[in-house]
């Protein structure tokens, strides 16, 4: 299986903007924990957009 080199991209993009994280860190990540931290920031901004 391949993976999008867009993808890689937005993924690395949206983790280091929200967790200053550096690109190594963040590509030191295997895909199921990258994907996993980037849908623990999306639960998080969606309660600070909700007020909560």
């Amino acid at each position: 299986m391949t993976y999008a080199p867009e993808r890689l991209h937005a993924e690395v993009a949206y983790v280091a903007y929200h967790f200053h994280w550096t690109r190594e860190e963040i590509l030191d990540l295997d895909h199921r924990e990258r994907g996993r931290w980037v849908q623990e920031i999306a639960r998080i901004n969606t309660r600070m957009n909700e007020g909560g």
